[in-house]
């Protein structure tokens, strides 16, 4: 009820400011609306913080912004009208764009073949081979961590297969369930974020490429989601920390005690999860009934979608390529097309909405063959659960519409143009890259996702990168830190819905794995900044930031953690 009383006390005080502004006419005889330009981001983010809900925070700001855009008559019914068919318009012109339909096309396929392969018992299999081979608690946690690895294509199917998985080999290792819920946490978003082929990497793109545009460059956006690798340093950095918490048998915080606790007793607290809570969720990745459980029904898929990729992002390219106008890059292609620079030019002319979707329907086709040959179901069956399976990601689509409508939003309003003009004298550059690392957290922490995080600031972050610094590494690296800076949040937030299903799966109460895990992303946080966004904001090379930062990482882990003081078998 008081969240209700504040929204309304909001838009109304909104809507009497913006009705009694005079906005100022440019020497080219546009708008300009000044600070009332930053009003569909910050809508976006203060109704993130009090709703929790980022579809309805993007949709309001959307609406906001439309809103300021039509206030120029000075009638508030007018205003009103033509704000909610602006967002019909912003939708309808994102949807029809065919890079943007690609790319919500291969999202939503690509969770369909993750539920085939789930149905068929392929990534049960994965798993089970690999939870075999633990024999202490070092093989244990690590066996944990490569798992994650594995299921780099989703972060859901991460958190909902390896806790169910390696839950009873930790409990005999006696590992604690917090340490099992971390190290399913830290496997999911993180590799799941930098993964070349992964249910995120759609929507990463495309938000790239939208920022882009709003800086009137055309570039391969799958290319530039490619640079900015090396400088997801959260992402990276707490990969490096999992596994050297389990190499060293080191913990520091909550977690050392729970560890300890572990050690000397069977420290299971399944008495403290409702089951009723996490069975639907579970009973969706189980095997049909009789299937038998082979890795092959994981690999086949997931080789054929790679394979398929990659042949296809090359001749995607090439084609692209040879119907261009660069006689000297048509000529080179045609003396060695697969020479490496041949290779490198092709992927980076590739359509990767398309190939990405022509690659996943292909893959999803051979599951079903598979599938039906080995009656693990019918084909009307097969068709059933990759539509299921899409089902899952539809909220991941509008996000998707509501983002692009938001950036659609910003442009038309000249934010861009604003923030540059005004924060271009008086932010130092090389600190753009930390500011937008740490409010993205701040973001996503508050609300819960990593995704409505990326679709605020993505449009933000690029174009003030390019105004204020004219170099394309400087811009590559802030859309990095957002991206990262995004799932820093949602890793620490008890709202996330990756840290909800990590703690289902590995049956511990969710507070104990966000008190537990919080300090350590913390941690991994602050090196992130220090160690990696400051340095290369002031030019250093990142040959050189990297490796620092991962000394560091393990220096942490080394000197802060301590020992888990009871005897055990390191395997």
């Amino acid at each position: 009820m008081k969240k209700n009383i504040l929204i309304g006390i909001v838009v109304i005080a909104f809507v009497a400011i913006t009705l009694a502004t005079d906005f100022t006419t440019g020497a080219d005889g546009a708008i300009q609306f000044g600070w009332f330009s930053l009003v569909p981001p910050v809508v976006s983010i203060v109704l993130a913080f009090i709703t929790k809900n980022v579809l309805i925070s993007l949709f309001l700001g959307i609406f906001a912004g439309a809103f300021v855009l039509h206030s120029v008559d000075g009638s508030i019914f007018s205003a009103i009208v033509q704000s909610f068919l602006s967002i019909v318009e912003y939708s309808l012109t994102s949807l029809a764009d065919r890079y943007n339909a690609g790319i919500i096309l291969q999202v939503l396929v690509i969770g369909g073949l993750i539920a085939l392969m789930t149905k068929m018992g392929g990534t049960k299999a994965v798993a089970n081979a690999l939870a075999n081979k633990a024999k202490g608690p070092i093989s244990a946690q690590v066996i944990s961590w490569i798992l994650g690895l594995l299921l780099f294509f989703d972060d859901y199917a991460n958190a909902l297969i390896v806790g169910p998985v390696m839950r009873p080999v930790t409990d005999e290792k006696k590992i604690s369930r917090e340490k099992l819920a971390f190290v399913v946490d830290a496997t999911a978003a993180p590799v799941a974020g930098i993964a070349l082929i992964s249910t995120w990497v759609g929507y990463e793109v495309g938000l790239i490429q939208d920022g882009y545009e709003a800086i009137g460059q055309n570039v391969n956006a799958y290319s530039i989601f490619l640079e900015t690798i090396p400088y997801r340093f959260y992402n990276i950095l707490m990969l490096l920390f999992v596994v050297c918490t389990a190499l060293f048998l080191r913990e520091f915080g909550p977690m050392l005690k729970a560890e300890r606790r572990a050690r000397k007793y069977d420290a299971t607290n399944e008495e403290e999860i409702d089951p009723h809570a996490m069975s639907s969720e579970l009973d969706e990745m189980k095997p049909a009934n009789g299937v038998k459980l082979s890795i092959w029904n994981a690999i086949v898929p997931v080789g054929t979608l790679i394979v398929t990729s990659l042949i296809g992002f090359y001749f995607n390219g090439y084609n692209t390529i040879m119907s261009g106008e660069d006689s000297a890059l048509i000529a080179d292609m045609q003396n060695s097309p697969f020479s490496f620079t041949g290779i490198q030019e092709a992927f980076g002319a590739s359509d990767a909405s398309v190939v990405l979707f022509q690659a996943a329907l292909f893959a999803s086709i051979v599951a079903m063959v598979m599938g039906v040959h080995q009656k693990a179901f019918t084909w009307g069956e097969a068709v059933d659960t990759w539509i299921n399976g899409m089902k899952s990601l539809v909220v991941t689509g509008a996000i998707l519409l509501m983002a692009w409508s938001l950036s659609a939003s910003i442009t038309d309003l000249g934010t861009a143009q604003f923030l540059v003009s005004s924060l271009s004298d008086t932010m130092p550059a090389f600190l753009l890259p930390s500011v937008i690392f740490i409010l993205g957290s701040v973001i996503s922490f508050a609300t819960g996702t990593s995704y409505g995080t990326m679709g605020i600031l993505m449009p933000l972050a690029i174009p003030l990168a390019a105004g204020l610094s004219g170099d394309p590494q400087f811009i590559v690296l802030s859309a990095g830190a957002v991206l990262t800076g995004a799932i820093f949040g949602d890793h620490c937030s008890p709202i996330s819905d990756t840290t909800i299903l990590s703690s289902m799966g590995a049956s511990v109460n969710h507070i104990d794995h966000v008190q537990t895990q919080t300090p350590y992303a913390i941690a991994v946080g602050i090196i992130s900044v220090l160690f990696g966004f400051l340095p290369a904001g002031l030019g250093m090379p990142i040959w050189i930031i990297l490796p620092i930062s991962i000394l560091v990482t393990i220096g942490v882990v080394y000197f802060v953690g301590k020992p888990i003081e009871e005897p055990v078998t390191q395997k």
